[in-house]
């Protein structure tokens, strides 16, 4: 990589590029796009991959993560090389300390609005000190409506990114609907439990796993739930709301909100290096692993980056992987892979090898693409989703929070390329995880349907496709 560059408000710039020719044609370029992500491993991945799409049309990008995700990031890397060619990775305080959790996203998010908003300001204010180098075009998460907004007050053009699924974001726009039909009270708290729709089609939501009532304590929800009620003003200021989905998978949602326009899925772009996104290194030895086994033998299984196991359920897990007899690879972090969890994972990877592996990072879309691979054990986070989607992989649905059991009733309901695990009493039996892995591998019209799905999503980022059309016109955009 090139050289490190130092600016003010505790930015933290990273020169990519070291391809003189290129770099000189997009010196001359005056596209200069601010991408920032909200700070989960399932919003930095899919801006990245847009950014890396955009800086195939010469457009220069600086990238925005925060000095905590940055430093994950940059050891996930490694020595690894990025591929890209004028990309700056940034980074900017959070407003939590150094040894505070990340995981209360409403914790987060109110120090991040508190601190992030003024060092945003003075970074763009500083790269704008350069005559040939003025930022042109603010790409920010949908999540970061404050971002919108401040772009408007410096006169700058702004994009909302929302990585999700387009059905999600309409339950967003839809809450002023939703108060004022009683479906929900004014903090957000759903009336009764209730099943509805926001429109024919559209799929099945369950009033009480709302996005914002699955995030943490009352308090957190209340707080992301208002959160979301500014974003909906905030993106009104957006000139465009782009999104990582296809018409194909949600019409009824983009029928819905046509001003959301699919530009996804961003995961099947041509990227022959290393995307810098990843919060853990990867484990590429599980590719030489998956060579050794048959055919659309292997269950994959991977939670992202925020799923966490009691004891006992960890165990049922395994065991239920054990007792399934099919070849297994499992992602467990490093996080979730200590006390009491550490020890029996240690027992129980002797005693299945060589037919499971564990691993603590795998590189999802290698693996996805790989023959060996039958089906996808998910937590059903929108990037799995699509990824497991584009390669025609059936999946088994283990959904956790937020927007995760929305895309579980698509797996299941609306697409039909996949099962879900049943609780009884709480908890995912060893049984249940055998028994529904049998029966997936065992009949071919999940598969089937999978990979009737992959081609249609693979349609539309073909030149000539929905996505890719709407893509091209964006990048038109930005760069007249």
């Amino acid at each position: 990589m090139g050289e490190s560059i130092y600016f003010g408000c505790n930015a933290i710039f990273i020169q990519i590029s070291h391809q003189g020719n290129i770099t000189s044609r997009i010196a001359m370029s005056k596209a200069h796009v601010l991408a920032i992500p909200y700070p989960a491993q399932g919003h930095v991945i899919p801006l990245m991959e847009l950014s890396h799409e955009l800086v195939k049309h010469g457009i220069k990008i600086t990238f925005v993560n925060t000095d905590f995700t940055h430093n994950q990031i940059m050891k996930a890397l490694g020595e690894k090389d990025i591929e890209g060619n004028e990309i700056q990775l940034v980074s900017i305080p959070d407003g939590l300390e150094d040894g505070e959790s990340r995981n209360d996203l409403g914790k987060l998010t109110e120090a991040m609005c508190k601190v992030m908003p003024k060092k945003l300001e003075m970074l763009i204010e500083d790269v704008n000190k350069s005559v040939s180098n003025k930022i042109t075009c603010v790409v920010a998460d949908e999540s970061l409506g404050w971002v919108l907004e401040m772009a408007k007050k410096m006169g700058i053009p702004s994009v909302a990114f929302w990585p999700a699924s387009a059905s999600l974001l309409t339950l967003s726009f839809s809450i002023q609907k939703l108060l004022e039909d009683g479906t929900i009270d004014g903090d957000g708290t759903p009336a009764k439990d209730q099943i509805i729709q926001l429109a024919p089609m559209m799929p099945a939501m369950r009033t009480t796993e709302f996005v914002w009532t699955c995030l943490g304590s009352l308090t957190t929800q209340k707080f992301i739930f208002d959160y979301m009620c500014r974003n909906n003003k905030a993106v009104e200021v957006a000139e465009w709301i782009i999104c990582n989905s296809t018409y194909d998978h949600e019409p009824a949602a983009f029928a819905l909100a046509p001003k959301i326009l699919p530009i996804g899925p961003l995961a099947a772009g041509n990227h022959a290096g290393y995307l810098a996104g990843n919060f853990w290194p990867e484990d590429s030895t599980c590719l030489n692993w998956l060579d050794q086994q048959p055919t659309n033998s292997v269950t994959y299984v991977a939670f992202g980056s925020f799923t966490v196991f009691d004891h006992n359920q960890l165990q049922e897990l395994a065991l239920g992987l054990e007792l399934s007899n099919k070849p297994f690879l499992w992602v467990v972090r490093s996080d979730v892979n200590n006390g009491k969890h550490h020890a029996f994972l240690k027992e129980f990877e002797d005693r299945v090898h060589p037919r499971g592996k564990v691993v603590i990072w795998a590189p999802q879309q290698k693996v996805l693409t790989h023959p060996s691979v039958a089906c996808f054990l998910s937590h059903c986070g929108w990037n799995s989703t699509m990824e497991g989607s584009i390669n025609g992989i059936p999946f088994l649905c283990w959904p956790y929070f937020a927007d995760q059991f929305l895309n579980e009733t698509y797996i299941c309901d609306i697409w039909k390329v996949g099962l879900r695990l049943d609780r009884n009493s709480g908890i995912i039996t060893r049984e249940e995880v055998a028994y529904k892995i049998k029966q997936l591998l065992h009949d071919d019209t999940f598969k089937a349907r999978a990979l009737e799905l992959k081609i249609l999503a693979m349609n539309s980022v073909k030149e000539g496709g929905s996505s890719n059309k709407n893509l091209n016109n964006f990048i038109d955009w930005i760069k007249a």
